[in-house]
């Protein structure tokens, strides 16, 4: 029987109709109001599948502050990024093998020589391949911004005080990103095996070399046998290409991670403490900011790549033992490295049949302990002054002088070793001797880092003085009046909250001290080394001396009703 009554599932319920998800015509097209669109089922699958919507409205509302120094950590990121871009590219054309071959190309003043096949795809990548210079320029420009931009970005760090709790494993990352960036850069423009890079490598096979005991093992493992030979091109590639590249990577993501997991720092100002951020979301505002300032660092590397010749490999030719290009001088983040090498006296030890190369391995023992000392002070600052808390808020260089100076004395020896490490360079272009350099070097290693110290420290100290007038007398306005006693004052103009409070956020908390070396019953105390170099240490960090008194709310007061408020 057939009564039109049809089965229901009894798994089903009833639902009200929504007559509002009809099909409406809106410009002449059928719009189903209530149906979920293409985008917005995949974000549905996506969610059901890995929770994107729980980590969208935690992360993508994340505030972050706003300050234009905050961009040179980005643009270490987005020239890592176009050096990814270019080094992919420029994998596909280029040759690692130490095969000598004849070279038959269009650069018609090499036709004829004899050169490794990695030289002749350098080459036919910057003459044959359409728009291969242009990359090739690009990477090694990309390659210079990304260390430069990584130190100036860590100094940066390192003046305001962002490298405190909980932040010490952020920067070990980015002193570890510092270190694989300068060693990647070698490793780079050392694969053409042009003369100037062959020079370079031989440099760094005579370092090597000069390690006691084990040097020779060490070269032979890293050059695959005597040098040149025909396997440290092959070995150099993967290391360049994929194992630093890697971990860089790694360590790029992780670093990223931990700035989202502690929230950004911020300068000082008001409204913003270590519990409340003043800034912009993550979305849309910071995006949209951080896509165009990305295009516009490519759009400068690839300026700077078209313009501006670098590294041109066909002028140097192809590598020879028995020759050394002149004026052969190394990236400039590897200067420094070269210059201790350059101004080290030429000591050497003989000892049971053995030479132990002292001008050469002093120098290269040195270069990690200079990179070592920007790296642990963090640690050694934090055992100072004993502080576990939690620091989101910056310091204005100014109020830690002597962080600052030993800030500055760090870059002072950087540069002087620079200058070393080209002095055949500077004495040519400036007419100078080249022995006069050196020595000029040698003295200036020990007397400019100490006296850059100084220098800072003291400028410092002018600074927060005039920071204390301006608190307790205001602007200066430029402009003069006469009282009726005759007297010429100039009228000071008060300053606002904002301003007072920026200009004395700041702590300064006394140092740490070791106490009473006898206690209460005349029992002598035992006090350790360790807490004796503490205490030293903290009193000239810290101590009195090494800064000038804030101005105290008592003082505050005391001048605005002291009678001086006229100036």
């Amino acid at each position: 029987m057939d009564d039109g009554a049809r089965p229901v599932d009894s798994r089903s319920t009833a639902r009200p109709v929504d007559t509002r998800s009809a099909a409406r015509p809106v410009d002449g097209r059928s719009v189903r109001r209530g149906v979920p669109g293409r985008g917005e089922r995949l974000a549905d699958w996506a969610d059901g599948r890995l929770g994107v919507y729980a980590l969208a409205k935690s992360q993508m509302r994340k505030v972050f502050p706003d300050h234009w120094s905050f961009m040179l950590g980005e643009i270490c990121l987005y020239s890592f990024l176009v050096l990814i871009l270019t080094g992919v590219w420029l994998t596909l054309f280029f040759e690692p093998s130490a095969v000598d071959v004849t070279y038959h190309g269009s650069y018609e003043p090499l036709n004829g020589v004899i050169m490794t096949r990695a030289y002749e795809s350098t080459l036919d990548i910057s003459f044959e391949v359409r728009g291969g210079l242009l990359i090739r320029q690009i990477h090694h420009w990309a390659a210079l911004v990304f260390v430069t931009g990584m130190l100036v970005h860590m100094m940066r760090v390192f003046f305001t005080g962002a490298f405190r709790k909980p932040r010490e494993m952020n920067w070990l990352f980015g002193w570890t990103l510092l270190m694989l960036g300068i060693i990647t850069g070698l490793t780079g423009y050392s694969l053409p095996d042009d003369l100037l890079s062959g020079t370079g490598l031989r440099f760094a096979h005579g370092a090597v070399l000069s390690v006691p005991i084990v040097g020779t093992y060490l070269d032979f493992f890293l050059f695959g046998g005597e040098f040149p030979g025909e396997g440290f091109i092959s070995r150099l590639y993967p290391v360049h290409v994929l194992l630093l590249p890697g971990i860089m990577l790694g360590l790029v993501v992780a670093h990223l991670i931990l700035v989202f997991y502690h929230k950004h720092t911020q300068y000082p100002g008001p409204g913003r403490d270590q519990r409340t951020v003043v800034g912009m979301p993550f979305m849309p505002v910071y995006m949209a900011k951080a896509g165009g300032f990305f295009f516009l660092v490519f759009g400068v590397l690839t300026v700077m790549g078209a313009v501006a010749s670098i590294n041109p490999v066909w002028a140097f030719g192809p590598y020879r033992p028995d020759l050394v290009t002149t004026g052969a001088q190394p990236d400039w983040y590897l200067g420094f490295s070269e210059g201790l090498i350059r101004v080290m006296p030429g000591w050497e030890i003989s000892a049971f049949g053995h030479t132990l190369v002292l001008g050469v391995f002093i120098p290269f023992a040195l270069f990690p302990l200079v990179m070592l000392a920007i790296g642990v002070y963090p640690f050694v600052e934090a055992w100072v002054t004993g502080d576990k808390r939690e620091h989101h808020v910056l310091d204005r260089p100014r109020n830690a002088p002597v962080r600052t100076g030993l800030g500055v004395g760090w870059l002072t020896l950087y540069v002087v070793l620079l200058i070393g490490g080209g002095n055949d360079i500077v004495a040519t272009h400036l007419h100078l001797s080249i022995n006069l350099i050196t020595w000029f070097v040698r003295i200036a290693v020990f007397v400019a880092p100490p006296l850059a110290f100084f220098v800072t420290k003291r400028v410092c100290f002018g600074l927060q003085r005039r920071d204390r007038d301006k608190v307790l007398h205001g602007r200066e306005t430029g402009t003069i009046k006469r009282l009726p006693s005759g007297e010429y004052v100039e009228i000071h103009e008060p300053l606002t909250q904002a301003q007072l409070f920026t200009l004395t956020q700041h702590e300064q908390s006394p140092p740490y001290e070791i106490g009473p070396r006898v206690d209460a019953n005349g029992v002598r105390r035992p006090v350790r080394p360790s807490q004796r170099v503490r205490a030293r240490l903290a009193r000239a960090m810290f101590g009195d001396h090494s800064h000038i008194p804030k101005v105290t709310p008592d003082e505050y007061r005391e001048q605005l009703t002291g009678g001086e408020h006229r100036h």
